[in-house]
């Protein structure tokens, strides 16, 4: 992304939650610690299954008197479902505002220069009552703006930037090794930790209990984290949702998400995931790289 461009993502959803007990709600149930989350704070975060496994990811923002979800839109619904379940009788209420709200791209360096200061992981500032924010999963993915849908286009104009592709935002992320398009087809199939919650600043190992907790920690503490989601890219065919991938007649993993940007469940260790990182490896009846993402 250059400084003088934004890029619009109309594939985002938003979810209102305010109550007396909001705050206490989402604490017990997500893997990021809500203390962070200030009006100068965003934090990236999930709700896992009982087992550890992962479900839904999604941004949590201070926005006047409630907590906002950032999520994808078309688990919005889903989410709201999941929130009811665990709602039992606590004072908060849930709210879908998809229609409401819109997310804008812009670059860490135009961020910088709105703010006149750093562009920290998760910082975030007020600019004409709207919310900007640094990606707390990495820098490099550049700063959200949250604006009312009606003003998007006011707000770039004021910022007099050139509006992009989106296919630019998704082409970066997929080369940090982040997953954002198709994350439904690892639900419940992968652990939290393997989808790089923990690498990607939306797990805090020192908060208390949320669901799936105990196996999270586990896995982290006695150091049993085996395979992680990385990206995958096509050298020669196509590759398929459970592909198996080889390396020397091992399988070392398989492919979870095939379009449009494909990412494997893919073995760390026995045998190193720099032994064949990189390298020409089989896939299915097509050739592919597995990608190292530079915090592997």
């Amino acid at each position: 992304m250059e400084k003088n461009e934004a890029i619009i993502l109309e594939d985002r959803g938003f979810i209102k939650i305010i109550g007396l007990e909001a705050k206490v709600f989402l604490q017990n149930i997500v893997t990021n610690d809500l203390e962070k989350v200030t009006d100068n704070f965003t934090t990236f975060s999930s709700i896992l299954t009982p087992q550890g496994k992962y479900l839904f990811d999604f941004f949590i923002i201070k926005l006047n008197d409630f907590y906002l979800l950032e999520c994808e839109k078309k688990s919005t619904t889903e989410i709201i479902k999941l929130l009811n379940f665990y709602k039992l009788r606590s004072k908060v209420d849930f709210t879908d505002l998809t229609e409401n709200y819109q997310i804008s791209i812009i670059s860490s360096e135009k961020f910088k220069e709105l703010d006149g200061s750093s562009s920290s992981k998760g910082k975030t500032i007020n600019f004409k009552e709207n919310k900007i924010y640094i990606d707390p999963r990495n820098e490099k993915l550049g700063a959200k703006i949250i604006s009312q849908t009606k003003n998007t286009q006011h707000v770039i104009k004021k910022l007099n930037l050139n509006i992009a592709d989106k296919k630019k935002y998704y082409d970066k992320s997929f080369q940090l090794g982040i997953p954002q398009i198709g994350l439904h087809k690892l639900r419940e199939k992968v652990f939290g930790i393997e989808n790089n919650l923990d690498e990607l600043g939306g797990i805090d190992f020192k908060k208390g209990c949320y669901v799936g907790q105990e196996n999270t920690s586990r896995i982290k503490l006695r150091n049993k984290l085996r395979r992680r989601i990385l990206p995958i890219e096509k050298i020669e065919g196509e590759v398929s949702q459970n592909d198996v991938i080889k390396y020397k007649s091992i399988e070392i993993g398989k492919i979870m998400i095939d379009k449009p940007y494909a990412f494997g469940l893919i073995k760390i260790v026995e045998p190193d995931l720099k032994e064949f990182a990189n390298t020409e490896l089989l896939c299915g009846n097509s050739k592919i790289k597995i990608l190292k993402p530079e915090w592997v």
